[in-house]
């Protein structure tokens, strides 16, 4: 087991119950979409799995430590274990593709010799090898993308939290997003995307876990989107 939520629950300041007693458990090496419309409970899910807040009850489990326990000093630790991925990107516009990948490395202070090994490898692995020394201005969005999940992949984290990762851009370009989104997958990361890409949802057959208000209404090994 890799995650697990037990009975949690989050109420914000407003009163808004943004998770009511969810439980859930992810697996080592799963695939998994997270559907429901907009303040379903979504990005208060992914928020908690980075400790970026705490619940108001219940526990989350990953990597067999139970999350809100953590030590304020701890809490890196933990995010270097999970990549992220978020819709806007969010590259520092004054580095090249190479040095936005390397910076991922040098935050945990990976050597210069490791990264100089492991960021041309990532960057193969999403087929922007050649647009090392480009600045994002320089990238389509689907680069700009790849650039991101390399970032996100460079350190080898066991899980990846993907938060809309398509939703700015076009179709053909979603579909290269997700094949790489796959082929990590496959090379043994555990996946978790939150998506409203009905269409990506319903061609790729993964495990579906559907939120509204709060609440878990299904979960369904190939499932589609159906919201």
């Amino acid at each position: 087991m890799l995650i697990e939520l037990i009975n949690v629950c989050k109420t914000f300041e407003d009163g808004y119950k943004a998770l009511n007693n969810v439980s859930i458990k992810i697996n080592n090496g799963e695939f998994v979409f997270i559907v429901g419309q907009s303040g379903a409970g979504k990005s208060t899910l992914i928020k908690l799995l980075l400790r970026e807040i705490t619940t108001d009850s219940g526990s989350i489990i990953i990597n067999n430590k139970d999350i809100s326990k953590l030590k304020r000093r701890e809490i890196p630790y933990l995010r270097r274990s999970i990549g992220v991925v978020f819709q806007d990107f969010r590259l520092p516009q004054e580095k090249t593709v190479y040095e936005n990948v390397a910076f991922a490395m040098e935050v945990i202070e990976a050597s210069p010799k490791d990264i100089r090994r492991r960021v041309p490898i990532i960057l193969s692995l999403v087929g922007l090898s050649k647009k090392s020394e480009l600045y994002p201005n320089q990238l389509s969005g689907g680069e700009q993308q790849r650039v991101s999940l390399a970032r996100a992949m460079v350190n080898g984290p066991s899980i990846l939290i993907a938060d809309e990762p398509t939703g700015n851009l076009d179709p053909e370009t979603s579909r290269e997003i997700m094949n790489n989104l796959n082929e990590i997958n496959q090379r043994g990361t555990t996946v978790l995307m939150a998506t409203h890409a009905k269409e990506i949802v319903d061609s790729m057959k993964k495990r579906v876990i559907e939120i509204n208000e709060g609440v878990i209404i299904r979960d369904e090994m190939k499932g589609g989107y159906e919201v």
